[in-house]
């Protein structure tokens, strides 16, 4: 069960970053607005660029997540989405502190509970 837990855990995990990478990349000045309220409305075709690197980021996350899905030796795979896992920890807390606290929350909080339990599954 815990191990179940662990996975559908990381599966929202890495569904959550492509979410992101699709409104960062494509969907900026549209979703992006609503989705980033405290952003002037002004400055979101100036700042496309830039979220399109975000989400580019974001992307990565997601891949890497993933990938732990297709590793076939079970200790490389418990590995890789530990590590993975805690770069959405990281780049959530960042966030928090230099953007939005929200971020934490969104993002950093989901990953630390998926991290919980994939380590309980060692």
């Amino acid at each position: 069960m815990v191990t179940t837990i662990g996975i559908i855990l990381t599966l929202c995990v890495a569904f959550e970053h492509l979410f992101i990478l699709w409104i960062e990349m494509f969907a900026w000045e549209t979703a992006g607005k609503k989705t980033f309220k405290s952003i002037p409305e002004d400055l979101f075709k100036s700042t496309k660029g830039l979220a399109a690197n975000q989400g580019l980021y974001n992307g990565f996350l997601s891949a890497g997540l993933l990938w732990s899905f297709w590793i076939s030796d079970a200790n490389w795979t418990q590995n890789i989405r530990i590590f993975f896992l805690l770069c959405v920890i990281i780049a959530g807390t960042y966030g928090a502190i230099t953007a939005s606290r929200k971020i934490f929350v969104l993002q950093a909080l989901p990953a630390i509970i998926a991290l919980v339990f994939v380590l309980l599954t060692s």
